[in-house]
């Protein structure tokens, strides 16, 4: 239920470029290139890794094998 409840929530911080976590700008965060047209952001406040696509200017929160 409570995930329910949490995944809207997320959605729309992330359609606004927002961290998940702590709600700072995900733009300001620490950025590293990934694959061709995608970059990895490291959110500087909370530390949660998010991947940008570059050609759809989209983020989403980064898989665990994306992580290491």
């Amino acid at each position: 239920m409570i995930k329910s409840v949490i995944a809207p929530i997320q959605a729309w911080l992330l359609s606004q470029g927002k961290c998940v976590g702590c709600g700072r700008e995900l733009s300001k965060g620490k950025l590293e290139n990934f694959k061709k047209g995608y970059k990895k952001v490291t959110c500087k406040k909370c530390g949660r890794i998010f991947i940008f696509d570059e050609k759809k200017k989209t983020y989403r929160r980064a898989l665990l094998d994306e992580v290491s």
